[in-house]
C-alpha cells in the first residue's frame, strides 16, 4: 500500500521517527540498523511496510531494501510477529541474518531476546530457501571467523582506528573468502586499506 515516505524528519528515537510529509505527520517503527543510518535532522526517505492488526495499523520504516525484505519474511514464519522481527532486525544486519540461516546457526538466533531454541530452529527451516533466493550478500560467520574479527577489531581500537571504518574494511577483507586467516594478517590487511 504505502512504499515508502519521504519528509523532513520531525522526531527520531531508536524505536521510531515522526515524518512530516506535506503537514502529515507519520510515525513509523524502525530497526536499531535503520536508527543508525538516520541522520540526526533534515529529509529522510525510508522504506515501508505496512501492517494491519486486530487492533492497529502500523507503519515500519527500513533505510534499505535488503532489511524490508528480511522482515517481509520474517513476519511470514509462524509465530513470528512484526514486534518480533523488529528485535531480531535490530540484533543483526540483514546478512548477518542471512548469514546465520544459511548456516543453520541456531545458538546466533537464540541470543536474541524472545528468541529460543524451537523459534530459531523454525525460522531457519522455513526461510533457509527463502533467502538463498534474495540478492543478499551472507557474511562469513564462523565463530572463528568472528572471534578473528572481534579480536582484530579490539586491536585496532587500540591502535586508535574508527571501529566502524575497521569494519566495513575487515568485512570486506573476509567476504573475500580467504582461507586461514590469523588475526595478525587481517590487521595488517586492514591498516594497508585505510
Amino acid at each position: 500500500m504505502i512504499t515508502h515516505i519521504d519528509g523532513i524528519l520531525e522526531e527520531k528515537n531508536p524505536a521510531y521517527v515522526i515524518i512530516d510529509v506535506n503537514g502529515i505527520g507519520y510515525l513509523l517503527y524502525i530497526t536499531l540498523n535503520t536508527y543508525s543510518e538516520v541522520p540526526e535532522k533534515g529529509r529522510v526517505r525510508l522504506l515501508t511496510q505496512f501492517v494491519v492488526r486486530e487492533d492497529a495499523q502500523l507503519l515500519y520504516g527500513f533505510s534499505s531494501d535488503q532489511e524490508r525484505k528480511m522482515f517481509k519474511a520474517l513476519i511470514n514464519v509462524s509465530g513470528v510477529g512484526a514486534s518480533t522481527a523488529m528485535l531480531i532486525l535490530s540484533s543483526l544486519k540483514p546478512e548477518e541474518l542471512v548469514s546465520a540461516i544459511l548456516t543453520e546457526d541456531v545458538e546466533l538466533l537464540k541470543k536474541i531476546k524472545g528468541i529460543g531454541s524451537k523459534s530459531a530452529q523454525r525460522i531457519i527451516i522455513d526461510l533457509k530457501d527463502k533467502v538463498s533466493k534474495f540478492d543478499i550478500k551472507h557474511q562469513i560467520s564462523h565463530s572463528q571467523d568472528n572471534t578473528i574479527k572481534n579480536e582484530a577489531l579490539s586491536a585496532l581500537a587500540v591502535l586508535g582506528v574508527e571501529k566502524k571504518k575497521a569494519e566495513k574494511i575487515i568485512d570486506t577483507i573476509l567476504n573475500k573468502g580467504e582461507m586461514e586467516i590469523t588475526v595478525e594478517s587481517l590487521i595488517k590487511k586492514t591498516l594497508k586499506s585505510l
